[in-house]
């Protein structure tokens, strides 16, 4: 067992100060909350390319990384993997979680999340009644279980 803040760096999302105005063709791949599912899968063909200049590294998701919904009605996780082309800017509310390599992989981490022990942990957690939101704090103290990578993949394959 560990907590989310012992097993993976936990990132926020890069905020927006006006409109993301759309780019036609040499503009960064956006990664916002429309593109993921309640279920937690990413719409990869549908994310939208956006002008934006000198992104940060720290805001940008790559195939092995987790993207969980902070806000809504289901606050789950979708695993990026390798199906992704580019690196893609992760727009609030969504938060990044690069699991630590040694301990968990991405895929694991995104299971994990969206079972019911942390969803209840959510539950109870969340803010706001209109708008449900999961803070950065509530994601940091998740405690969930961490097998051996061995145990990960049969878990990820019985799934």
């Amino acid at each position: 067992m560990g907590t989310l803040s012992q097993v993976c760096t936990i990132l926020t999302g890069f905020t927006a100060r006006g409109r993301l105005e759309p780019a036609e063709h040499n503009g960064i791949l956006a990664l916002q909350l429309r593109d993921i599912s309640p279920s937690g899968s990413i719409a990869l063909d549908s994310l939208t390319r956006i002008h934006l200049d000198d992104v940060p590294e720290r805001y940008l998701v790559h195939a092995g990384d987790v993207v969980f919904r902070s806000r809504g009605e289901r606050n789950t996780a979708a695993f990026v993997d390798e199906s992704i082309s580019e690196p893609a800017l992760a727009v609030l509310p969504l938060i990044i979680l690069r699991p630590n390599p040694q301990l968990l992989s991405g895929a694991y981490l995104a299971w994990a999340i969206n079972q019911e022990p942390a969803q209840r942990s959510f539950e109870v957690e969340a803010q706001g009644t209109s708008l449900r939101m999961v803070s950065r704090a509530t994601l940091e103290k998740l405690t969930i279980a961490v097998p051996d990578f061995e145990t990960q993949q049969r878990i990820l394959q019985i799934d």
